[in-house]
């Protein structure tokens, strides 16, 4: 098992940006790492939440597409995001989601680790793993959420198939994952990394899902720099996909391929970050970011989006 290998970030459609905000910041207590564009439609917001740091493994970001109705996932989809909180956390965040009006699930064990599910305003399912991952992470003092007890990052994300063997190929011969063990139809595989180690793929019948808000667009995964990302996307080639050619996304530089059982996967260097022309200590949610070359189109763009209150 790799540990420069693991879930970098996941990217979901959303609808209205400010319900995303104040469900991500105000009550599960994420920090907004990056307030942006979707660089392939800077009329739209691309929003990013993390841990304190921005790390590789923490950054769930969302495309809010205000009229968006609510999608129905199905098979060939990322179906659920599973997210890592301190093992002995379990009584504060049942208190918390009860206290913001949040339904959730009573704990269950899943792969001997404690959860509770819940449902972002999108409908994307959610859960909290109660497991200590991580040490040394700094929190985020502006969290609503006391530092002990703050989300530090992906435990998991679980991939709904119909097709299992073409994609289980792609995440262990490439993706550095090793099979660990099975339950019902849920399969785990983990790799090394301290933050997003974990993928679940559910093998399913067919599902005709639909496009929409609360639907996963695509995962991405860590790869340690450009020249490892190189290697990686030779390989997705030689397994018979058509990756893209590697695109800077100016936070990282980055290859997407259709993998087999239908999941739009992404690999992305774990460099520079989400700070490379930020200071980390400043509040990133204040001030729109743009890439350089969406930066002369600033005030056409400030002008299309809506307003977030922070």
């Amino acid at each position: 098992m790799s540990e420069h290998r693991g879930l970098h970030h996941i990217s979901v459609i959303a609808s209205n940006p400010q319900d995303n905000y104040d469900f991500y910041v105000k009550k599960l207590g994420m920090r907004m790492v990056k307030k942006t564009v979707n660089q392939d439609d800077p009329t739209k917001y691309h929003l990013f939440y993390a841990n304190a740091e921005g790390s590789p493994g923490s950054s769930l970001t969302f495309f809010p597409w205000p009229r968006a109705r609510q999608g129905t996932p199905g098979s060939g989809e990322a179906t659920e995001v599973s997210l890592v909180v301190p093992e002995y956390s379990l009584d504060y965040w049942q208190g918390r989601l009860d206290d913001q009006n949040i339904p959730h699930s009573n704990p269950f064990e899943r792969f001997d680790q404690t959860h509770i599910s819940f449902k972002d305003p999108d409908g994307l399912q959610l859960h909290l793993v109660f497991d200590n991952q991580k040490s040394d992470l700094k929190s985020w003092d502006k969290s609503p959420v006391p530092n002990e007890y703050q989300i530090q990052g992906f435990w998991s994300t679980t991939l709904k198939l119909d097709r299992v063997k073409e994609t289980e190929e792609v995440i262990t011969s490439v993706l550095g994952f090793d099979k660990i063990d099975t339950e019902g139809n849920l399969t785990l595989y983990q790799t090394n990394s301290e933050l997003g180690h974990s993928l679940i793929i559910e093998q399913v019948d067919t599902q005709q899902g639909q496009n929409g808000a609360g639907i996963v667009h695509h995962v991405a995964f860590q790869t340690k720099d450009e020249e490892d990302l190189k290697e990686m996307r030779f390989k997705i080639i030689r397994m018979g996909m058509q990756p893209t050619e590697i695109i800077d996304r100016h936070f990282f530089k980055s290859v997407y391929y259709r993998t087999p059982g239908g999941v739009l996967f992404e690999m992305a260097t774990n460099g520079p970050g989400y700070f490379v022309n930020a200071d980390p200590s400043e509040d990133q949610a204040e001030k729109l970011e743009l890439t350089p070359w969406h930066e002369p189109k600033r005030k056409q763009i400030e002008a299309a989006l809506p307003n977030i209150n922070i």
